[in-house]
């Protein structure tokens, strides 16, 4: 048997989501499964994204979800974004972590804290053909987001940007990154900026492409800065301010990832439960072994409750409620879930499942990378512990 003879049951539950909200769902799904699905392998093989697969991103209006119809964008939800990373991400994670990095965290950044000069000129890209990149992180700061070592200059009509950045996801492709550095050291994490720099400026390089478990079409890359040039005119927010924009949209991107680790959890499962059905063993399908029953249902409740957990964080952001907590709790949650859903996914396919010619090995790969990035479990542990010992539940 192979990956292809594997038949699909079609869809996920629609939890909670209104009549248009169901429709846009499908659409993107039956995206995925006819346009992504048959580039995974190559894509994850050979470590790169197709660049007519990005181009078809922009074609279909989910690279600026959330920008103003002014500016070119959907002005869409949150909520539309996190089910469009879900839906990406059943089919390929790295797919959904390229579309999440454009809306949750650059896009979103720009539009909370940019200048209508800015917005005019960097959302109109990022809606039309440019990929955006946010580079916060460094050799010593990853954590500890704070202990940046990038230093910003003031030349007066001009900033001066020295040092490097560390795993910057959509790196290869970006065209816009927003990088924060430190422009006043003496004050700690006060001197924090964000800065808005194009990848042609003066002084900015791409550096090695790691070489990744999981996620690997995914770029992520190294940002060299040699005396880069940065017009005044692009800092984002206020100088000293870069530390509330990190903060503020990591919160947001943590959502974002949690719908990423949802849509990982689904697609192995769903993979999961058309094979036990296929497979036959001591005269019958392995699915009628109550073993392999418990499994899958025990799978399918994590994944119904890590859905509400993302579900909710990303209605309490577009109400404009608080949801720190939430957003915590659903990436904790979430990357849990789909650790635990992969691997128990890979033990149904049993030997077949370890290897390549089965697609439960790439979604258990891809997997880990959601206790990691955009804050660890342990810093989700914290911020879920800090809420709950400073407030009411």
């Amino acid at each position: 048997m192979t990956t292809a003879t594997i038949e699909l049951t079609p869809g996920a539950p629609l939890t909670l989501l209104s009549e248009d909200e169901q429709m846009f769902q499908q659409s993107v799904r039956d995206f995925a499964i006819e346009k992504i699905r048959p580039l995974v392998h190559r894509m994850d093989h050979d470590a790169k994204m197709d660049s007519d697969l990005i181009k078809s991103f922009f074609e279909l209006g989910i690279m600026g979800i959330e920008v103003p119809e002014q500016y070119g964008g959907a002005g869409s939800t949150f909520f539309t974004a996190v089910l469009v990373v879900e839906e990406l991400s059943h089919v390929d994670a790295s797919v959904g972590v390229l579309v999440d990095v454009q809306n949750t965290l650059v896009n979103n950044a720009i539009i909370r804290w940019g200048t209508d000069a800015q917005k005019s000129r960097y959302l109109g890209m990022l809606a039309a053909d440019t990929v955006g990149a946010y580079a916060l992180s460094e050799a010593g700061s990853g954590s500890d987001a704070f202990a940046l070592s990038l230093k910003a200059e003031d030349r007066g009509d001009h900033w001066l940007l020295n040092g490097q950045k560390l795993w910057i996801t959509n790196a290869a492709e970006a065209g816009v990154f927003i990088i924060f550095a430190n422009a006043n050291p003496d004050a700690g994490y006060k001197g924090i900026t964000a800065f808005i720099v194009e990848r042609d400026f003066p002084g900015f390089t791409i550096g090695k492409k790691e070489d990744k478990t999981g996620i690997r079409a995914s770029s992520t890359c190294e940002l060299i800065l040699e005396d880069c040039r940065v017009p005044k005119e692009n800092v984002l927010g206020e100088v000293g301010k870069g530390y509330k924009i990190a903060i503020e949209t990591l919160n947001e991107g943590r959502i974002g990832i949690g719908a990423q680790m949802l849509g990982v959890a689904r697609g192995a499962l769903e993979y999961a439960i058309a094979y036990a059905k296929e497979r036959k063993q001591f005269g019958k399908a392995i699915a009628d072994f109550q073993g392999i029953q418990f499994q899958i249902a025990q799978a399918a409740t994590d994944l119904e409750a890590a859905r509400l957990l993302v579900y909710n964080a990303a209605r309490l952001k577009d109400s404009g409620r608080p949801f720190l907590r939430e957003a915590a709790m659903a990436k904790l949650f979430s990357s849990q879930v789909a650790e635990r859903v992969t691997s128990i996914s890979v033990e149904i396919f049993g030997g077949n499942g370890y290897t390549k010619e089965y697609p439960v090995e790439k979604f258990w790969r891809d997997s880990k990378i959601g206790k990691i990035y955009e804050g660890t479990s342990n810093m989700q542990l914290a911020t879920i512990a800090k809420t709950i010992l400073t407030d009411k539940l």
